[in-house]
């Protein structure tokens, strides 16, 4: 799950349990209707001003929004989303741990590898 992803379905979900409108919440944080909508379905990135801002209308804690986001990315990923490529190398054994493999740009130039838990 995408970052913008999960943050989109925290301010949605805060939306809906107010039962509020997309218009109603849009003209409260000073934002278009249709960008709030795009941010809700996680196609566009919200700075950290339009967030403050949404969150504001929502009258809901930035940080209590940041931390359930952090809680829906911090999922374990099922067993056929294990392996990923970002960068040069990333992937991920049965035991679902995580390994990265960073370039080193030391004198010998080689990789190391970071255990991510």
């Amino acid at each position: 799950m995408l970052l913008r992803d999960a943050l989109g379905e925290t301010l949605r979900d805060a939306r809906t349990r107010q039962n509020r409108t997309l218009r109603d919440v849009s003209t409260a944080a000073n934002v278009s209707l249709g960008y709030l909508s795009e941010v809700e379905r996680g196609r566009k990135e919200a700075s950290s001003e339009l967030l403050a801002s949404i969150c504001d209308a929502l009258d809901v804690e930035l940080a209590e929004v940041l931390t359930t986001v952090s809680a829906a990315l911090s999922v374990r990923p099922a067993a056929s989303e294990k392996s990923a490529v970002v960068g040069n190398s990333v992937k991920a054994s049965a035991e679902q741990s995580l390994r990265i493999v960073v370039p080193y740009a030391g004198a010998a130039r080689n990789s190391r590898e970071v255990a991510v838990a």
